[in-house]
């Protein structure tokens, strides 16, 4: 063991095996090393932070009572992980977070048998908890299933439906609520205030009656203590006892999330429980222990790279806005010529822009926490009554509302206005948040107009045309992070539906994208130019309706016409394929057509860059297609230029 390390009773531990070996009295000890060493490893990745600094308790508590990975422990959404992977062999690869080849930044069946779940969307650990609990008894096997879920998280349906399973099965199952009382944005809707009240509130039970029932399975210490009983009490109020016990829960808490004196005697006594399943409320602070990530706002929730000593993060050179902001500016700019314009988010303002759109109208903004699928069909009731709900949800999140896009919005021609964030391949958060499908999921369905910026300035338009839009539903895509750094317009145009544009005319190449390839069509244009090969370019800017007459003059006026997308197969290139093929303009053979998506798996985490050069959708693998269709070999083809 080295003299001089800052964490000497860490270094012993390489999983929670070791850590179940200490004295009780050491545990305390393990959690401040934990927190040094997440803060340290972090400062150094970069990535979700707050949440992880306030389970550092909580990760130790649950690691040293239960036998994991035997009891199975499912951590909700997954970003407050990283205290849970140092414990469980992982630390000699916690300085890879979210880097190519190296560790997730959520939990990862692949990863770990100590992550029995993959979860990076929010509110799935109840379900999944209560799947494996009916596969044990099924199996007559008597390990205990943990599932921790925070309070923002709770805020969605999918949640209460996993608990009144639950309660109705009676069958043994552990939910640790960690209520941190900050979700990503300030929690929302009744569930926090009920939350609040849980342990503000008045209106208790008797004092016998609550030590009655709860006595029992309660450290004596606590038990005793009758002065202190509100600790534990708190949740038999208003009569009918809490939400979670109507729920058939039975409730222990709230107790204090950073105290192991109170986590671990109450942990043990719940793993000891032979009755169904138990839901521990647990109190805790995101960024504890870190005084930067307590005094922000946001504690520190997603980090870049930042200095220990002063909590400063590392500024990334200012370059083009971010796509997000732009579409915020931009809403805000309709919605000053517009009183029907309105604003929607699950539970992201920041990430979709609309924390800018609130800032200007915050009557108008309306955030519904992580609820998509009430977020859909909320913006449709109010497209129903002439408003113009702009429904800004990322791509991956959006395919939780799957069933009221179409059921609520298209099939009734609906005007709400999608605004799709995070298209395409995200970078750092791997496959569980990147827009691959929404093309081809929007794509099938009737009554929908869908269009894809391919700059921060179409964007502008773009916003502006979805206003516009006043008969049937629309959706507008664009990527994470910055754009081209292109002349912003000062006011957005609405733009002919269904009508793409010509950049760049040439001969015998044609490529039509969709999207923001259209800065690697450009690079990959004047590749093939060096190797004497004319290009067009054309922006399609429109899926559906697909500028159909634009389709068929680049394919009859051209050798090679390929497709480039950033989604998966069934989109974009499958549209204009099948209305190729309906035309009969792929019969007599005069032009190849191919089409560029996602290759057909899900790809792990790396940079955007790197994550596109694998799939082939960057200039290069442009040139190798056009050479392919060509039957021709890039790499012959680049030596005989040179």
């Amino acid at each position: 063991m080295n003299a001089y390390s800052k964490t000497p009773l860490l270094d012993t531990i390489r999983t929670p095996e070791d850590l179940r070996k200490l004295k009780i009295e050491q545990v305390r000890q393990v959690a401040d090393e934990l927190r040094q060493e997440t803060i340290d490893a972090v400062s150094v990745t970069g990535g979700h932070f707050g949440a992880g600094l306030g389970v550092v308790e909580l990760t130790t508590a649950i690691h040293y009572i239960f036998d994991t990975p035997r009891d199975r422990l499912i951590w909700d959404v997954g970003h407050q992980a990283y205290p849970h992977k140092i414990l469980t062999g992982r630390r000699d690869r916690i300085r890879t977070l979210r880097t190519g080849g190296g560790l997730s930044g959520f939990t990862k069946r692949s990863e770990s048998d100590y992550d029995p779940f993959g979860a990076a969307h929010s509110s799935t650990s109840i379900s999944a908890g209560l799947g494996m609990a009916v596969a044990r008894d099924l199996s007559g096997g008597k390990n205990n299933v943990i599932a921790v879920i925070g309070d923002g998280a709770m805020s969605a349906g999918m949640a209460y439906e996993a608990m009144n399973n639950a309660g109705a099965m009676n069958s043994r199952l552990i939910v640790i609520l960690n209520d941190n009382d900050m979700s990503i944005a300030p929690p929302v809707g009744a569930m926090s205030a009920y939350l609040s009240r849980l342990y503000s509130g008045k209106t208790y039970r008797s004092l016998r009656e609550a030590a009655k029932q709860l006595g029992k399975h309660l450290p004596k210490i606590i038990a005793n203590r009758a002065n202190r009983v509100e600790e534990y009490s708190r949740g038999f109020m208003m009569d009918g006892g809490t939400l979670f016990e109507e729920l058939g829960f039975y409730y222990v808490g709230p107790i204090d999330g950073h105290n192991l004196d109170h986590l671990l005697p109450v942990l043990k006594n719940v793993r000891d429980m032979e009755t169904g399943p138990i839901l521990v409320h647990v109190v805790t602070q995101k960024g504890k222990g870190y005084a930067p990530a307590e005094a922000s706002a946001d504690k520190y929730h997603a980090v870049v790279k930042f200095d220990v000593a002063t909590g400063t993060q590392a500024k990334a050179k200012p370059n083009a806005p971010a796509y997000q902001n732009v579409f915020g500016q931009s809403l805000v700019k309709e919605a000053e010529k517009d009183d029907k314009v309105v604003g929607i988010t699950a539970a992201m303002p920041s990430g979709t822009g609309i924390d800018i759109f609130n800032k200007a109208f915050p009557d108008r903004t309306f955030d519904v926490g992580i609820a998509e699928q009430h977020a859909v069909t909320f913006a449709a009731g109010l497209a129903s009554e002439g408003y113009k709900p702009f429904c800004a949800i990322y791509s991956t999140f959006l395919q939780r509302g799957y069933d009221q896009v179409v059921h609520d919005v298209a099939i009734q021609s609906l005007p709400v206005r999608f605004a799709i964030d995070r298209a395409g391949l995200v970078g750092a958060d791997g496959a569980t948040h990147a827009g691959s499908f929404d093309n081809a999921y929007l794509g099938c369905l009737p009554n929908m107009v869908i269009m894809a910026a391919s700059d921060e300035a179409e964007l502008v338009h773009m916003v502006a045309t979805q206003v516009s839009i006043n008969d049937r539903p629309s959706s507008l895509r664009y990527p994470r992070g910055e754009g081209r750094g292109v002349e912003m317009p000062e006011v957005g145009v609405p733009l002919p539906i269904g009508k793409g544009r010509v950049i760049r005319q040439g001969s015998k190449i044609a490529l039509l994208s969709f999207g923001t390839r259209l800065a690697e069509c450009e690079k990959a244009a004047d590749e093939l130019a060096a190797h004497g090969l004319s290009t067009t370019i054309a922006d399609a800017r429109f899926m559906k309706p697909l500028d159909t007459e634009l389709v068929l003059k680049l394919a009859r006026e051209h050798e090679i016409l390929i497709t480039i997308e950033e989604g998966s197969v069934g989109g974009f290139g499958s549209h204009v394929a099948q209305y190729l093929t309906d035309q009969g303009a792929l019969d007599s053979g005069l032009v190849k057509f191919r089409s560029m998506v996602l290759p057909d798996v899900f790809f792990d985490h790396d940079t955007p860059n790197a994550m596109y050069a694998r799939a082939g959708l960057d200039a290069k693998g442009i040139v190798a297609k056009v050479f392919e269709a060509l039957g021709k070999d890039v790499k012959t083809e680049t030596v005989k230029l040179a």
